[in-house]
């Protein structure tokens, strides 16, 4: 009797702890949708949604390596996305290129090395991310991240309006521009790392460049445009997530999140302006 009682315990302590892992995995994703909208529409405003699918991409040589090396993968991605996005600002600063043509550069050099290096039995994971089972650790690092991206994006709030109006008036002011592009990219980038591990190196600038586009259709607003985009992207995640589990029973996600947020999107394109 006292043994099948034990028994039950552990299969049940067991199974709350699944459930909380699952449940951190979720609550990780929401957050990133959120930084996500907020960060997509600096980028739109910025013209730079392109370079998002781009920057994206740098992760996939680091994930590749670290598959290889059986470490964890976004340490890898994350390695080669940030070097490969300061690569980007000293070409773009010292080649007088603009940053997209920089992007682009870099980026047809990282999808090649990734793609040579990354095993087969990984690739789709690399490409497309996993809806995986996130420890405590895991989600209070991917947390931290989140948060940064959002104290980041506050402290340069007043910097990138002004850069937005005019880069001119901007560096009149005292606003050091170089510099200001160097921490939007690096924040771009951080928000980018923590999308990695549920939409992949192929998809996870989706959330950054969709949702964005989706707002700008339905106002023009700066606040209800910003809210929108990150509200756009949090419905994204969650009927992805809904769809993903429980009809297609698969723990990729991240195609179906990016297929939500396109029918979100041409949604939008029925509003008349």
């Amino acid at each position: 009797m006292n043994e099948a009682k034990a028994v039950r315990s552990r299969k049940d302590g067991g199974s709350s702890s699944v459930d909380a892992s699952y449940s951190y995995t979720v609550l990780l994703a929401a957050l990133f949708a959120i930084a996500a909208g907020l960060v997509g529409s600096v980028a739109l405003m910025k013209r730079m949604v392109l370079a998002s699918d781009v920057i994206s991409h740098l992760a996939l040589p680091g994930l590749g390596v670290a598959f290889l090396l059986k470490i964890n993968p976004l340490v890898g991605g994350g390695a080669t996305l940030f070097l490969g996005t300061l690569l980007i600002w000293q070409l773009q600063q010292k080649t007088g290129l603009a940053t997209d043509a920089m992007i682009g550069v870099v980026f047809a050099a990282a999808l090649g090395i990734g793609a040579l290096v990354t095993p087969n039995e990984d690739l789709l994971e690399a490409l497309f991310g996993n809806f995986q089972k996130l420890s405590l650790a895991g989600f209070l690092l991917g947390t931290a991240a989140v948060i940064l991206v959002v104290v980041s994006l506050v402290h340069m709030k007043d910097r990138l309006i002004l850069d937005l109006f005019s880069s001119e008036l901007a560096a009149a002011t005292g606003v050091n521009v170089p510099r200001l592009d160097l921490g939007f990219l690096l924040v771009f980038s951080l928000t980018v790392l923590v999308g990695l591990r549920f939409m992949g190196a192929l998809l996870s600038s989706a959330l950054i460049i969709i949702p964005a586009a989706t707002a700008r259709q339905l106002t023009g607003r700066m606040t209800q445009f910003v809210v929108v985009a990150c509200v756009t992207s949090l419905v994204s995640v969650a009927a992805g997530f809904v769809i993903s589990t429980l009809i297609f029973k698969t723990s990729t996600v991240g195609p179906t999140i990016v297929i939500v947020s396109v029918l979100l999107f041409a949604l939008s394109l029925l509003k008349k302006k």
